[in-house]
């Protein structure tokens, strides 16, 4: 169940890179190294010093956040675990499964954050208040 999803089903996943010395090439192509299928792709970028973009989570989008240039931090939070992911290779994203908090932060100076996603923009599938989060979580935890 996807309310049970922890900080540590959001691994790092390793995209490759084709090295050439007229520049690097990472390819992301099919379903081989991301488990959806990507319907959206946006990127965030001239984001003010300081500034914290996400602060929400999904209830069933799946997202690969990539830094395509620079370097941020992604803040993860399950309701119960906290873990912060540094991105700063564009060979690298970070899988961000849904029933995630995520804040998106410490943007380096050019930074461009590029995200792949799993499902089309749908404002019904954002969870943006954090206390509804927490209940979202809490609704189908174990019983003890």
């Amino acid at each position: 169940m996807i309310r049970k999803t922890t900080v540590d089903d959001c691994p790092i996943i390793d995209l490759g890179q084709i090295q050439n010395r007229a520049g690097n090439i990472t390819v992301v192509e099919g379903n081989d190294l991301i488990p959806f299928k990507v319907k959206r792709v946006y990127y965030l970028y001239d984001v003010p010093g300081g500034a914290e973009r996400g602060g929400h989570a999904h209830r069933k989008l799946y997202q690969l956040i990539v830094a395509a240039s620079g370097s941020f931090d992604v803040k993860l939070d399950d309701g119960n675990l906290k873990k912060l992911v540094c991105l700063n290779r564009p060979s690298e994203g970070l899988l961000v499964k849904p029933g995630i908090w995520r804040e998106i932060v410490n943007f380096s100076s050019g930074s461009n954050c590029l995200v792949l996603a799993s499902e089309l923009y749908d404002e019904k599938d954002y969870i943006r208040i954090y206390r509804k989060f927490l209940n979202y979580k809490k609704s189908n935890a174990p019983k003890v």
